[in-house]
């Protein structure tokens, strides 16, 4: 496709937000490619859209990036904003000063840079790693979907048009049926599962893709809600529901154990409720961890699709008993929000903190000298502890940089979340031993001296301490996370603790209507209905009806 235009299935109103203005300014080339036919709007008249927003956009345009140029300066200060003062603008200067992301020249879209990608890397190792454990096979389907394919289900293309990027125009013609830029890929994959499945032999069929997803968000954020994203999902079909059922659970589970195990992200698994259910799904199933401004962040999720898709798609297979029946179906995703929200629940004012599993640099090793005799010995030293590391599957590095003081280094290794520092200098090479801090423990008190450099005992304390790191890292938001959730028996209850930036739990027995209402006046939703269920009163607080479970209400990203 040499130009393709792409057209927003939304009102007017909704166009105001992605206007290409911005780019037509600030980027020479989008302004070409815009005259020569790359349109972003919705399906009505983009003159009359334009005339009516213009105002409005361009005070919108220089809100959404004046707080990135206020990031950008940030940067060259070598500060960042308290999180206490400005939990957004502190997320957006962490970002920025850590080398993390930037924006990309499209609104609402980001380039992830190496050090960013390095800690996607790391989420996608362990996982493709715990999938090939389960038997799941990765393999690619195209980009484009036919649009079709997203009307076969009816509560999916509802679900999903705001949010739809369209392809019409492809080689300078008109397209006979407009593409769907992949939002997702039930659809897809079901249109390619009826050509695979055939009997209950071919079952059952367990796939996984790593892929670029595109949703035309109004309001994005960096890593949380973007344009286009990066996440793995996965499919698979099944010949009962029993199955199906065991499959969503499992794959939910494998996610709540990376939140825990690899990211230090005390997480709670659930059910959604319906009205915050997948569009298709008969079941979802989540992991919902609380950032540091005590928001929510559905981290994961794992869909139990019953036969909503196979049945839109006639995916039938002959059983052992020689009938025909439909296949039962799951998908599951989890993608770069989880970048988000390491860095939202782990960082401080002094920038990132990375758990040290998925750090990329676990330890930074600054040698520090003044003349040229003690450069020699000082470098040989720290390159020394550095091969040594290495060696034991640390991943280390030796910053030898002479352009920066030792103290800028600390800092920006510090705004970087490497968990731990060496610090190596004429007097620890004499004594044959080293500093090392400790990123979790700012100043004195996480320094620990006289560390010795033999090979094996240095080795095993840096291990030991990273694991210190990373349990730590936990236990603070675990703590965090209980301190900020507070039990309900009432609606007026929860619109305090609501008010208060906390989390409200109660027992819940109440409408769609209920729910929605809640929504509206306090901005909260139901997170899920906790596996893990704590004693109630039984009674629902918002109609004091017979209530069988306790629901989690928050605010959320």
């Amino acid at each position: 496709m040499a130009v393709g235009t792409f057209r927003l299935q939304a009102a007017c109103t909704r166009f105001s937000s992605i206007a290409p203005a911005t780019a037509l300014h600030r980027f020479p080339l989008a302004s070409s490619l815009y005259s020569h036919g790359l349109h972003l709007g919705a399906s009505v008249s983009c003159n009359a859209v334009q005339q009516q927003v213009q105002s409005t956009t361009e005070k919108q345009q220089k809100q959404e990036t004046s707080q990135f140029q206020k990031g950008q300066k940030k940067v060259q200060q070598e500060s960042v904003t308290p999180r206490s003062q400005d939990f957004n603008m502190w997320y957006l200067d962490v970002i920025a000063a850590a080398e993390l992301a930037d924006y990309g020249p499209v609104r609402g879209t980001m380039v992830i840079r190496p050090y960013g990608y390095a800690i996607w890397e790391a989420i996608q190792n362990y996982l493709d790693a715990k999938f090939k454990e389960t038997e799941h096979y990765n393999m690619y389907f195209p980009q484009f979907i036919p649009y079709s394919f997203i009307e076969k289900e009816a509560s999916h293309v509802e679900g999903f048009s705001p949010e739809l990027a369209l392809v019409t125009i492809g080689g300078g013609k008109e397209l006979e049926e407009k593409l769907v830029v992949r939002p997702t890929s039930e659809t897809i994959v079901n249109h390619m599962f009826t050509q695979w499945i055939h009997s209950y032999r071919d079952l059952p069929l367990k796939i996984n893709q790593w892929v670029n997803v595109t949703r035309w968000e109004m309001r994005t954020k960096p890593f949380v809600r973007t344009l286009e994203f990066l996440w793995q999902e996965g499919h698979t079909g099944h010949a009962t529901e029993e199955e199906a059922e065991e499959e969503a659970l499992q794959m939910i589970e494998v996610y709540r154990k990376f939140a825990v195990e690899e990211a230090a992200i005390p997480v709670i698994v659930g059910r959604k409720s319906k009205l915050e259910t997948f569009a298709g799904a008969v079941r979802t199933y989540t992991i919902e961890a609380m950032m540091g401004d005590r928001k929510a962040l559905q981290a994961g999720t794992s869909h139990n699709l019953g036969q909503n898709f196979s049945r839109a798609f006639n995916t039938q297979f002959l059983d052992s008993q020689g009938e025909q029946q439909y296949i039962w179906q799951t998908s599951w995703a989890i993608s770069t929000r989880m970048v988000g929200g390491i860095i939202m629940t782990h960082g401080d004012d002094m920038g990132l903190m990375l758990p040290p599993r998925l750090a990329p640099i676990q330890v930074v090793i600054i040698p520090i000298w003044k003349t040229d005799a003690e450069k020699e010995t000082v470098l040989a030293a720290a390159t020394s502890v550095h091969d040594q590391l290495k060696k034991e599957g640390v991943r280390t590095k030796v910053d030898a940089s002479e352009q920066k003081t030792p103290g800028w280094k600390f800092n920006f290794w510090e705004m970087k979340g490497v968990p731990l520092r060496i610090e190596i200098g004429p007097r620890d090479v004499a004594n044959k031993t080293v500093v090392v801090s400790r990123r979790d423990i700012p100043g004195k008190s996480g320094k620990m001296f006289g560390i010795s450099m033999d090979p094996s005992q240095l080795h095993s304390f840096v291990i030991a301490k990273l694991q210190e790191v990373q349990d730590n890292l936990f236990n603070i938001a675990v703590s965090f996370r209980d301190s900020n959730i507070e039990d309900v028996s009432s609606f007026e209850d929860l619109k305090a603790a609501i008010a208060a930036g906390k989390w409200a739990r109660g027992p819940w027995a109440g409408s769609d209507a209920d729910e929605a209402r809640i929504k509206e006046e306090t901005g909260a939703t139901i997170r899920c209905f906790p596996f893990e269920q704590p004693s109630h009163s039984g009674r629902c607080f918002m109609t004091q009806n017979a209530a069988k479970e306790v629901a989690i209400f928050a605010k959320s990203y």
